[in-house]
């Protein structure tokens, strides 16, 4: 109990300091960011972009990051939610152009970490690193973007981003392919 305790210490502190940041220049740019990839639409599209390119592996990697987000996202959202019912932490204070339209689900885990985590993932495991450097970058902006704009705790940021980690994972595992 004791760690528990510590942990939720740490995480509290942790939003405090990434909610309470002025970084500028990204003050409109990371909320958007994080509306971007409301229902997966940003990952959605980067795979249609990967698809059209017409190359094998971007396909591959293309599907396998949608598969990845398909196993990941309903075991947050309809499984995780549920099991742990977190509440939100409190947008008091924050700054108005970085508050974004409040989800009415629990908190943790991440739904949108999982989902970005779980797409960058099976994509590294398939496309080359010009590709999958930019999607991770990406995923791990949409990452943050949940704690900086004050819509989940960074622990629910991890677990979310740890769930999607191992969908990618076992994708890749389902469905072996050798890397071209």
């Amino acid at each position: 109990m004791r760690v528990r305790s510590w942990l939720s210490r740490l995480d509290r502190r942790l939003f405090a300091a990434v909610a309470g940041a002025h970084l500028p220049g990204l003050e409109r740019f990371v909320p958007a960011l994080s509306r971007a990839a409301d229902n997966s639409l940003l990952w959605a599209g980067l795979a249609g972009a990967l698809v059209a390119t017409g190359r094998r592996p971007l396909r591959r990697a293309a599907t396998r990051g949608l598969l990845a987000i398909s196993l990941a996202s309903p075991l947050v959202n309809l499984v995780g939610k549920q099991v742990f019912g977190r509440t939100r932490p409190s947008a008091e204070g924050l700054p108005l152009e970085r508050l974004i339209r409040r989800p009415v689900s629990a908190s943790f885990p991440s739904g949108h970490s999982a989902s970005a985590a779980a797409f960058a993932t099976a994509v590294a495991l398939e496309a080359p690193p010009a590709v999958a450097v930019p999607i991770g970058a990406l995923a791990a902006g949409v990452c943050f973007s949940r704690v900086y704009t004050g819509v989940h705790y960074p622990g629910d940021v991890l677990a979310g981003a740890a769930t999607g980690m191992a969908a990618g994972l076992t994708i890749r595992r389902l469905l072996p392919g050798a890397r071209e």
